[in-house]
């Protein structure tokens, strides 16, 4: 088998491979140079696989391409692609997100400002999903400090009508209509931020990811701006799961591949101290579904003063497992002992803003 890196960064895209073993990686690199690349995706499903880069140019303005050629080619999405339409008084700013759907051909997009869309042809072209743009609690959305962005979108895994999404600062929302309607699930996530009696609205939490695993879709995990969560009833309700860790900041939050009970999140000092608790790297995995959490970092730094964006943690399917972390010093992680273990990839990057796996 073999085994593709999509490291995202604020200047261009670099692509790694490697076999099954994980063990050497040659890159390439940059693609999209000079332009920040927010998202990424593997797609898997095709008899070769083909590689997606969302893109944003400060004079071009954002674009999804792809190859299928592990970058030696790139294909765009014609005449932008993910545009808003003609009279909507909006533009897209970023693609903050990129997914495959439940369906042959489907991938979904996610973008700032607060915007989910779908194509059915191989992410060649997008439509808006106007049901969830034409909410009635839209307008009330605030802005995280990388701006309004729709950072997750998770498929059902086998309900094409069902899609659970994320948005800073908006909350969780899920369409079971085929994007008809959606509807909050925040119930239980807190916004601390709010005054006291009012911080645990129906909507506005400043979710920071959220994560599942296709065996057990009704489980979901948060990462929040402040809190580590778990829903068993596909976010109806949640309950916090950050006891015993060192801080319930973070950004990103991963699922173990085979086991839906494992998890990964990388704490951060706070808000006000956007690096790990003493500046020592470590990524905590919870064998419980939060109950209980431990540390690892052998292999990462024990000096480290920056953080780990939201989607720049992933987990590849091998057996062993393998993650993967992107750090905002332009440095790539790789373990292939499901994180207890680990050692540096690629170096001297631009600030990493995605870190994106796929097996082949």
């Amino acid at each position: 088998m073999g085994t593709v890196l999509l490291v995202g960064t604020r200047k261009g895209q670099w692509i790694g491979r490697s076999d099954d073993h994980r063990e050497e990686w040659t890159f390439t690199g940059p693609h999209h140079n000079m332009e920040e690349v927010y998202s990424g995706l593997v797609d898997t499903r095709g008899s070769t696989p083909r590689i997606f880069a969302g893109a944003s140019s400060s004079w071009l303005g954002p674009q999804v391409r792809w190859s299928d050629d592990f970058g030696e080619t790139w294909q765009e999405t014609p005449g932008g692609g993910v545009r808003f339409p003609e009279g909507s008084d909006a533009a897209v700013e970023r693609v903050w997100q990129l997914v495959t759907g439940a369906e042959p051909g489907v991938v979904w997009a996610g973008t700032e400002p607060g915007a989910i869309w779908k194509s059915v042809d191989n992410g060649e072209t997008f439509a808006l999903e106007e049901g969830l743009w034409n909410h009635p609690q839209r307008p009330e959305w605030g802005a995280g400090f990388g701006g309004q962005a729709f950072h997750t979108i998770l498929p059902h895994p086998t309900d094409p009508r069902s899609v659970t999404a994320a948005i800073s600062t908006g909350g969780v929302y899920q369409t079971t209509d085929g994007g008809a309607s959606w509807n909050p699930r925040s119930k239980g996530i807190a916004a601390r931020f709010m005054p006291e009696g009012q911080q645990f609205p129906e909507f506005g939490q400043c979710v920071h990811k959220v994560t599942r695993h296709a065996n057990r879709p009704e489980r979901l995990y948060v990462q929040n701006h402040g809190g580590v969560y778990r829903s068993d009833d596909e976010g109806r309700s949640w309950t916090d799961i950050g006891a015993g860790l060192p801080s319930d900041f973070g950004f990103p939050i991963v699922v173990h591949p085979h086991r839906p009970d494992t998890i990964y999140v990388f704490p951060l000092a706070g808000g006000d101290g956007r690096f790990p608790p003493e500046g020592k790297a470590r990524v905590w995995r919870s064998d419980d579904a939060g109950e209980s959490w431990t540390a690892y970092g052998d292999g990462l730094p024990d000096e480290f003063y920056v953080a780990v964006m939201r989607d720049a943690m992933c987990a590849d399917d091998h057996d062993p497992a393998g993650l993967y972390l992107g750090a905002r010093n332009g440095a790539v992680w790789g373990s292939a002992d499901e994180g207890v273990t680990w050692r540096k990839l690629v170096e001297d990057l631009p600030d990493v803003m995605s870190v994106k796996v796929g097996t082949f």
